[in-house]
């Protein structure tokens, strides 16, 4: 499989925001992330870090 964990930087701390995530589609200053379950959320945030071999995007707060 393919998908990532997406994660949110809370005071340098990794904190798990969406499990098994397969898309990511910024949208007018926010990002939409949707997983293999079809659950979407969006975010104000930016991508920090893909960690693709590791299956994580880091993300963080605009």
């Amino acid at each position: 499989m393919c998908e990532a964990n997406a994660y949110i930087l809370n005071e340098g701390k990794e904190e798990l925001y969406l499990e098994k995530v397969d898309r990511v589609i910024p949208q007018e200053g926010q990002l939409m992330l949707e997983n293999i379950f079809g659950q979407r959320k969006i975010i104000k945030a930016s991508i920090k870090e893909l960690a693709l071999v590791d299956h994580k995007i880091i993300l963080e707060r605009l």
